[in-house]
């Protein structure tokens, strides 16, 4: 299943980071460049037809070994037979901040390792490889039998998934996650190749890689050097990527070149029914907007005490900054009389192909008034089911994590909550014992943000907030929770793991002591949830799948659930503010822009790229556009040409795109990228990376030390 809305706003940040739609012209013409097509289905007649392409069954699979995700919210890519990774700026924040001191704040300075014993270790990240998909929508769909309840069935779906999750462990020692496609019509086994060993290689520091700031987000043209580069490690050495890998092309990207998109879109919602579209425009999304803001100020606030504080809450501003962007462009998409009146004639016409075939109708008519029903009943319990939550505290959220994982694991396998199967503890346990830093007073201020929200919406009547409250102020009641524990030491929350339930339940940790108290209301919260919507959505979803598949077969591809996908289009500029939008910037737009708004931030340069500039050949072309159709998590994918070479770097969308999680369209919608020239040109001429540049173009000397 697509993640819990009630559990999406708190991972906004991370997956928002690219959109992909349009505003104006919903209309896309015959075979538009739409689509996150799964592997097993690409859109073969499309690209034969249009490109007069046919990529062989070696060049897919090159192409998927080649690609791989980043589990803290984006995509990247094999670039060398040595196990050298591209991937943003933006997806590497989070590691720059969390091997970032007061005296190197790599963040800001940026990072090169000219050597493999020079590269810095990455703690807590994660990132995976598809190596298999195997189709098991026969045995999830027959888990569920004649007379069962919506809730059975659910918890025969779950209990099916876990066990398929962890027989595929068991004989394969690889990840094995089960994908619910076209809302449960179908059901795939996705095995990747898991690496937690991470190094970092090169970062060009944020001020480059996010030229413009907020100002330029999601805009275009745009001139932002938005990449980073890790090594992959296995047993203490570079992984052996030369079976797949990207090959650099030194070209770049051409004006009118077919280009593809290989990566992991994290969510989209373009086979939602109009009752689910209105409940996120009513409620939903007004709802993460002002908690958006309210966290940010609350960080603010944080970043004003000193500038170890700002260092320390910069990288959760950036991702709330972009998120509130981002939100607000979805909103306004669904705010659009005619976004909705082209959702409400698809959802007819999709009907009323069902209604005029009597079997079709008997087996799935009744899905969309079902799931009108549960939205409602979602609609009327929004604010329990936001606010009874700490998704916004990390450390306390950390904290409730360790305290269900203690509880979940007695459990036979089949009847946990999800995220606790056997399958998933390797992972699981992984992030929860990264050693990654903790900023104890930073952590006091979100807690402390996030009671008071929960107080004002709910009331301080509410259970929730009585149990978490106690008498006390937020701000008392966090100060109280997060003075004093030991949450942010690994062995402490190991000795806690290994402990179990009853190591929780003796703990004096004040946070500890603080989630016990809470974690009945967010037990209780779930399964209301699972009872009233997700049962029902769940099973009114996997009907409409099935009639998708009835009228349609699989001519249309599936919602994007962050796993591989592959995206197609070309290098093409678009019209917009009344003139036209070039395929193409470059370095002298770059000075330009810098240069007309006088050096001042957020459009000023780093002081190397001052000194460079007689260097630099200024013509390179630097960022550019294409009709791919992409969607946050798409950040870091790899654009590639027909001859599977890499051309481009996705870091962003237009800022027409931002309604891409409902409707895309060729007109408007575009796909932003670094290109691999302008990489290259800044490595050798801006950063003196010589050893690097070599590797990316195919020839690395010895870095060994």
């Amino acid at each position: 299943m697509k993640k819990s809305r009630w559990q999406r706003w708190a991972v906004l940040g991370g997956l928002l980071a690219v959109m992909g739609a349009v505003m104006v012209v919903w209309r896309s013409p015959l075979w538009a460049a739409e689509g996150m097509w799964t592997f097993d289905n690409p859109p073969l007649q499309q690209w034969k037809a249009r490109y007069d392409f046919v990529p062989t069954q070696a060049w897919l699979n090159h192409v998927r070994l080649s690609s791989l995700r980043f589990n803290n919210g984006g995509s990247g890519s094999f670039v060398s037979p040595h196990g050298l990774v591209l991937t943003n700026h933006h997806i590497a924040l989070s590691e720059l901040q969390k091997l970032s001191t007061a005296q190197h704040n790599y963040v800001q300075e940026g990072f090169y390792a000219p050597t493999e014993a020079q590269e810095l270790k990455c703690p807590g990240l994660e990132v995976d490889q598809l190596v298999s998909m195997e189709n098991v929508t026969a045995k999830v769909q027959g888990a569920v039998k004649p007379g069962m309840s919506d809730v059975q069935a659910l918890q025969a779906r779950r209990a099916e998934i876990a066990a398929i999750e962890r027989q595929s462990l068991k004989a394969t020692g690889l990840r094995s996650d089960v994908v619910t496609l076209y809302d449960g019509g179908e059901y795939w086994l996705y095995r990747y190749k898991k690496y937690t060993d991470i190094r970092l290689v090169f970062d060009p520091g944020q001020q480059i890689a996010f030229f413009g700031g907020s100002w330029d987000n999601f805009t275009y043209p745009r001139y932002d050097l938005d990449f980073a580069v890790f090594r992959l490690y296995e047993h203490g050495k570079p992984v052996d990527s030369s079976a797949d890998y990207f090959h650099w092309s030194r070209r770049g990207a051409q004006p009118g070149q077919l280009v593809f998109v290989s990566g992991n879109p994290g969510r989209t919602d373009r086979e939602d029914t109009v009752a689910q579209l209105k409940l996120l425009r009513d409620q939903i999304f007004p709802l993460d907007l002002a908690s958006l803001k309210s966290h940010r100020a609350a960080l603010e606030h944080y970043s004003a005490a000193g500038p170890e504080q700002a260092r320390e809450a910069s990288e959760m501003i950036f991702f709330i900054d972009n998120s509130i962007k981002a939100l607000t462009g979805m909103e306004k998409g669904l705010k659009d009389p005619e976004l909705m009146a082209l959702k409400e004639r698809q959802e007819a016409a999709f009907k009323a192909r069902v209604a005029a075939n009597p079997a079709w109708e008997t087996a799935y008519g009744n899905a969309w008034a079902q799931i009108a029903q549960a939205e409602k009943e979602y609609a009327a319990h929004l604010k329990q089911l936001r606010f009874r939550s700490l998704e916004f505290s990390p450390l306390a959220e950390q904290a409730l994590t360790i305290a269900l994982y203690v509880q979940q694991i007695r459990k036979p396998d089949a009847d946990r909550l999800p995220g606790f199967h056997d399958a998933q503890l390797p992972s699981l346990r992984f992030r929860l014992l990264s050693p990654a830093p903790v900023y104890p007073k930073m952590e006091e201020a979100l807690l402390a943000d996030t009671l008071s929200e929960s107080l004002a919406e709910l009331g301080p009547n509410d259970p929730f907030v009585h149990a978490a409250l106690e008498g006390q102020s937020p701000e008392e009641a966090a100060k109280h929770a997060i003075q004093g524990t030991q949450l942010a030491s690994v062995a402490f929350r190991k000795s806690l793991l290994s402990g179990g339930e009853a190591a929780v339940a003796a703990s004096k940790d004040p946070l500890i002591v603080f989630v016990r108290r809470l974690l009945p209301f967010v037990l209780q919260e779930q399964k209301w949830y699972d009872d009233h919507v997700d049962s029902i959505v769940t099973a009114a979803g996997q009907k409409l799948g099935q009639a998708r598949f009835a009228v349609y077969g699989k001519s249309v591809y599936p919602d994007a659930t962050f796993t591989l996908r592959l995206a197609y289009g070309t290098v093409k500029g678009y019209p917009m503010n009344g003139t036209i939008a070039p395929p193409f910037t470059t370095f002298y737009g770059l000075y330009d822009r810098a240069y007309s708004f006088g050096l001042k931030h957020p459009f000023n340069l780093p002081q190397r790229f001052l000194q460079a500039k007689r260097r630099l050949k200024l013509s390179t072309p630097y960022d550019f556009v294409s009709t791919c159709d992409i969607i946050g998590g798409n950040s870091g994918s790899p654009v590639i040409n027909r001859r599977g070479n890499l051309v481009g770097l996705i870091f962003d969308g237009d800022i027409e795109s931002l309604p891409g999680d409902f409707v895309y369209d060729e007109k408007q919608n575009r796909a932003v990228a670094v290109d691999t020239t302008a990489i290259i040109e800044a490595l050798r001429h801006v950063y003196h990376a010589d050893a690097l540049a070599n590797e990316l173009e195919g020839q690395r000397a010895n870095t060994s030390p």
